[in-house]
This record gives C-alpha cells, structure tokens and sequence, in this order.
C-alpha cells in the first residue's frame, strides 16, 4: 500500500456532484482517520457498488459487485480486510483468505435473501427432491453454502446453470432470478421464495411511467427485480454489468432499477448522462457508514 495518502479534502471532487458541501464536512474526519487506519494496519476496503459515494469513490481500495469482490478478496496481500458490503459478503472473504483478518464494519448488515433460507432447509429440500443439483446464489450465509452442490452470483448464474449438464436443478433462494434465469434457458429450475427486499419493489408498470414522463429513457434492472420488470426493461444483469453497459453505450438518460447508491456512484463516472433515481435503499448496505 503507498505510503502516501490523500486528504479527505482532496477527494472532494470525485464525490461533488452528488454530495452537498455542507454534507462533506460531516464526513472529512472519519474518512482521514480511515486513511491513516489503513496504512497503519496494512487494511484494504472492499466495497460493493451499493455503498454510499462517499465510501464507494473516496475511502474503498477495491469496487465491485459481489463477485468481483470475492474475486479481489482472493488476491489481495493485505494483512486486513474490511469489507463495506453485507454480511455473507465479509464471510465469503473470509472463506477465501482464512488466515487474514477480515472485518465488517456492522455485524447487523444482513441480507433478506440470506435470511430467507437456513442449511436445515436446504438439507430438507434434498430429501424432499433428491438427486437434483442444488445451485445456491452467494447472498446466503456461509451454512447454506456448504449444503449446496455449486454456487452462483447473478452475473454468471445462467452459465453455472447450464455447466452442470442437467435437465432440471434447484436454485436457491431468489425467486427471481431463479425465474429470469430459467426464461433464458432449456434448464428446468425449481427456485426457494426467496426475495431481495430492494428489487422485488420495482413493478413494470414503474417502468411504463418512466418511458412516459422521460421519452427515450434506457432502462437497466437487475435480475433479482420481479420477470415481469425485466421483461420490461431494455437490458438486464448484474450491477457490474450494468455499469459496463453504461460505459458502453452511453445512453444519454438512463435509469437503473436496483440500490439508489449505485445510480450515484455510476452517475459520478459518466457526467454527460442524465440518471432519472426511482430506486429503493437497501436498509442493510445502509448501515455501513
């Protein structure tokens, strides 16, 4: 890690467009006392896209949705991780790097989708339907993973699905994205119940309002949102996916049906892009401040 740090006066201008300046003084403090912590303990930030600008482009050494985190997590030479994401995130660094130190800053940031299942399910749901692979997506805790026969992210799950070489499979435990996965192929799916509580609040007819009031709009949704939003939308995948498709094609007014956080902090890379926000905060991801 470099042995010189900015100031968190000097990271005003990544975050200024999004972040008043009467609210940036509330943060100068905390963000420098987090620098200086870093080089002292050789610590590096991993933080995921629905982090606040503040965290996500001035503090976090690493970005990314939660497989590109697990990913880094698996290579970086620091001695201490802190992860700024939710809890299964800082468990699958964990799992990854068992001789780190791995930290996440409030112990209470879980996951609706993570809650949703528990091992003893999973054991039960292989009894009740035996000799179907079980194809378990990475926002579950780490019990529920051990129960599962392959793990999934939401930017590759249809892939995992399809390497299996199987009729049928088990998916765990969105609902959703169980459901948006088996439209795009043969694979039979049986999901859990599953829901993520910031997407399953988007309605397809949120959509139709938007393309009324902002005539031309691009619109992104995460496949964790209900089928019939993504049937809806224009282009559908992970949060790192939708930041790519931004990048790409430059849309020039999009909106992103997902965490308000990510909208800011994809709105702060591309200047020339109007970004409508009628997201949903994930109340977990909030808790990490």
């Amino acid at each position: 890690m470099s042995a010189i740090l900015p100031s968190a006066a000097s990271l005003y201008d990544r975050v200024r467009r999004v972040i008043p300046t009467i609210e940036w003084s509330t943060f100068l403090d905390d963000i420098d006392a987090i620098l200086a912590l870093k080089r002292e303990r050789n610590a590096v930030i991993l933080a995921h896209n629905y982090q606040t600008p503040e965290i996500f482009n001035c503090v976090a050494d690493i970005v990314g949705d939660s497989l590109a985190l697990a990913r880094k997590a698996a290579e970086t030479e620091a001695d201490v991780i802190v992860l700024a994401g939710v809890h299964f995130m800082a468990e699958t660094a964990k799992l990854l790097n068992p001789e780190k130190t791995v930290l996440i800053p409030d112990l209470n940031a879980g996951c609706s989708l993570a809650e949703s299942i528990t091992a003893e399910d999973v054991r039960l749901m292989r009894q009740r339907i035996p000799n179907v692979p079980i194809v378990t997506y990475v926002n579950t805790s780490a019990a529920v993973k051990a129960e599962s026969d392959i793990c999934c992210t939401s930017g590759n799950a249809r892939a995992v699905v399809e390497s299996l070489g199987v009729p049928r499979v088990i998916m765990l435990p969105d609902e959703y994205l169980a459901k948006n996965v088996a439209a795009e192929t043969n694979v039979e799916i049986l999901a859990w119940k599953g829901h993520c509580e910031v997407h399953e609040r988007f309605a397809a007819s949120d959509i139709r309002e938007l393309r009324q009031a902002h005539p031309g709009i691009v619109v992104l949704a995460h496949p964790e949102c209900p089928p019939e939003v993504v049937a809806e939308a224009d282009f559908s995948g992970s949060t790192a996916a939708m930041s790519d498709y931004v990048e790409r094609q430059k849309p020039p007014r999009v909106v992103l049906m997902t965490e308000c956080s990510m909208s800011d902090n994809v709105a702060l890379q591309h200047p020339g892009i109007e970004f409508i926000r009628p997201c949903n905060l994930c109340p977990h991801m909030k808790r990490i401040t």
